[in-house]
Parts: C-alpha cells; structure tokens; sequence
C-alpha cells in the first residue's frame, strides 16, 4: 500500500492538512474493496482526485474509468446517456447507443454532482447499486454490469432528502464509505503553497517570471475567505501572472484581485451594529419631536381654558407651563383676567403666534382661535423636519464635547462610524 506522500506526488496534490491527509487516506483504505465511495465537498475543493486515486489503487485500474458530470446532461436525455438506448426508442434514436454503464464495465463509473439527478434516474440507478442490473432506454431485457460507482455532490444531501429531491435510499446506498474534503479557507497553512505551484506553472506555461507575493500580501491571501476554493485561487494566480507587469506582488495588488475583499473578513461585518445605531438615532429624534408636541398641546389646551373661563387655577398653571419652557428668566405676566385678552411676555419670550399676529385691543374668540390655528401650523412645518433637529442635536453635542466625536456619539447614542458619516453628510 502506498503512502499518503507517495499519492500526493503521484497526482499532483499539494498540502499538508490534517483534513486533506485523513480524506487521502480513507481512499486508499477503500480502494482494494468494490464498495461504493460519496466524496462531499464544496465546489471548487478537488473532488476530482478521489476517484483517480480510487480506481488507481484498485483491481479495476486495468478497467475504464468514466467520469459523468450528471448536472452537465439534460434531464430528458440522461437516461440514455448513462443506460443506453434501443434503436427507434425515441425520436432521433436511428441506432443502438451503449450507456455509460455498459462502457464502464469492469472499471470504475465517477458520477459528479449526484445530487442533480432527477428522481426518475435515481430509482434506476438505486437497481444498479444493489442488483448490478439495468435496462437500456426501449428495451424490455435485463442487463448485468459489474461497475464501481464513485460519486460526488456539493449539495447537502440531508437537506435534498428533506425536500425530497433525493431519495434517501439511494443517499445510504452511495455513501457506504463517505469521504468529505475541507474548503480551502479551513487549510490556511496550505494557500500559499498551492498559489506558489500555480505561479510556477503559469511562468512555465506563459514564458515569464514567476511572481511573488510581499510578506503582507501572504497574510491577505490567507485571510480571503476562498468562496471557489481550490478553483478560485488558481484563476487568481493565472490572472495577475498575465496582468501584471511587477512581479513582486504587494497587498493592495492583490487585493484589487480580489472580488468583495472587504465583505469576507469576518472582521468588518458590522450589519446588526449598523441596524441598531440606525434604530437608536431614529429613537432619539422621536423623542424630542414628542416633547415639542407634548409641550405646544399643553400650551394650546391651556390658553383655551384661559378663554373660556378665565380661572386663576388655569393661570397659575399657564404661567409654571411657560417658566418650564422658557427657562424661569425674565417676567412673566397676565394682564387681566379677561377671557378675551391674551397674556403678556416680555418681547424677548413672546411666542411666534404673538409676534405674528400682535394684539390690538379686544378680539372675538373665533378670531383668536383662528390665529392660534395658524400659529399651529407654523411650528408643525418648523419643528418637523428630522433634518434639521439631527443637524441642530449633532451640532450641540460636538460644541459641547469641544469636536470629539467619540464623546459626541456616545451621547447622541450612536456609534463614531455614524456620527462621522452624518458629518460628511451636512458638511460640518
């Protein structure tokens, strides 16, 4: 029996992890026997190999070894590409066609991705696991094949048997022994060296010299998070072998390589603290929109009670309502108790209603409740507007904290990122 070095030389396999070797080595240790092999796998991750290894070290390597791609093959035709077809069994069959499995027998059969195969395929090839019978596409008569089926899927078959899209019969009976290959982003020691042999074959291949990578950019390579895998990377170091006319690769080189660099460091995700600071922001501004209204209604209820009846109760409260609002400075006063007479602030405190509209001796009470309407309107338009009140909050608060923003956020209630960006946003 060979080892799992001597393989790895023998097929071109680079890497040294611990989840490479265990897969290399559970195909060895299946490889004299004739039962059925499942490698799983992201795509991309080298599934390829196994059944080559397979087949090589079994009785079966003087045999042929076939490799079908069941995803590539269009469901109507699938059936007569893997069983053959009778002559005139459907139209277009104008002769006798031998099946992949009638092709492959003695030798190994490699069925890549399985797990696209239609159900009506997977009960036929379920009799060949188990009878090593099959019957051509139009033909009533029953044929014997002594092939191995090695197959291959990056599908989570758990999930495909829940939905029903593949028979869990079938699922057992393929993956007697199951051999599962880890993505390239779990071999973090084995990236460089396989981008290295990639780069030495693309110098070879193209007649240039080989590139390099800085110090720093080995550290992005091995960060990246590899969604193509093997397959991935190897379309990296083609690409810059051929783009780049400096061959000592720098880390923002590489980076401009690589799609949505920024999305796979886990680092930079920040998705649910985005949410929460948006939530947060939103929170305050509702806030203070609330207040203002809460203190204009008590405003208006009051000074209709003034009108109405005049009481000195009602008064006492107007005046504590109008010392919260303005603060308690200056004086304050009622001029008399008419119902029909509005109060009177010092001009520095009058209310917009007041300064719009100036009392000039006695007025109906249609005609103040009128005038009080439009000044209703006034402050809706006025303090309304989000804009402006985030602007005016942001502004207060990085007076207040002498421009740190840092401090300004953590009292706003948003994070520094977000008050950064609000900044850039109004110019500040």
């Amino acid at each position: 029996m060979e080892s799992t070095q001597a393989i790895k030389q023998r097929f071109g396999i680079i890497g040294n992890d611990l989840g490479l070797n265990r897969a290399i080595e559970k195909a060895i240790q299946v490889a004299p026997t004739d039962i059925s092999v499942l490698i799983t796998g992201e795509s991309g991750v080298g599934k390829e190999n196994m059944p080559k290894i397979i087949h090589a070290l079994s009785h079966r390597k003087h045999g042929k070894l076939i490799a079908v791609n069941c995803g590539a093959i269009p469901e109507g035709t699938i059936d007569s590409e893997l069983f053959g077809h009778e002559k005139g069994a459907f139209t277009g069959a104008t002769q006798t066609r031998l099946g992949y499995f009638e092709e492959s027998d003695g030798g190994t059969i490699f069925l890549d991705e399985v797990g696209e195969l239609p159900l009506t395929t997977q009960v036929r090839l379920l009799r060949v696991l188990e009878n090593k019978e099959f019957i051509k596409v139009g033909s009533s008569k029953v044929q014997k094949t002594n092939v191995r089926i090695v197959a291959a899927t990056n599908v989570n078959m758990f999930e495909a048997i829940k939905k029903n899209k593949f028979r869990e019969d079938l699922y057992y009976r393929l993956s007697t022994v199951e051999i599962q290959l880890p993505p390239l982003r779990n071999r973090k020691g084995d990236i460089h060296l396989l981008f290295r042999k990639f780069a030495a074959d693309f110098a070879t291949k193209y007649n240039m010299p080989t590139i390099r990578l800085k110090e720093e950019a080995v550290g992005i390579l091995e960060k990246y998070h590899w969604n193509g895998n093997i397959r991935q990377l190897r379309n990296i170091a083609e690409q810059i072998s051929v783009l780049e006319q400096e061959r000592s690769i720098s880390s923002r080189t590489l980076q401009s390589y690589l799609p949505d660099w920024g999305g796979n460091l886990p680092s930079v995700i920040e998705k649910p603290s985005s949410s929460s600071d948006f939530n947060s922001e939103r929170e305050i501004l509702y806030k203070v929109l609330f207040d203002m209204k809460s203190d204009l209604s008590d405003l208006k209820k009051l000074t209709l009670e003034l009108m109405k009846n005049g009481s000195t109760n009602v008064q006492k409260d107007q005046e504590q309502l109008i010392n919260k609002i303005y603060g308690n400075e200056g004086n304050t006063t009622i001029v008399d108790n008419d119902p029909y007479t509005e109060p009177t602030y010092p001009v520095e405190h009058q209310p917009e209603y007041l300064q719009l509209a100036p009392s000039s001796g006695s007025q109906s009470p249609t005609d103040v409740e009128d005038k009080y309407h439009f000044a209703e309107e006034i402050e809706e338009e006025e303090t309304l507007s989000l804009h402006d009140k985030e602007l005016e909050l942001i502004k207060k608060s990085l007076e207040r904290h002498n421009g740190k923003r840092k401090l300004a956020a953590e009292e706003l209630g948003i994070s520094e990122r977000t008050l950064y960006r609000k900044i850039k946003q109004y110019d500040l």
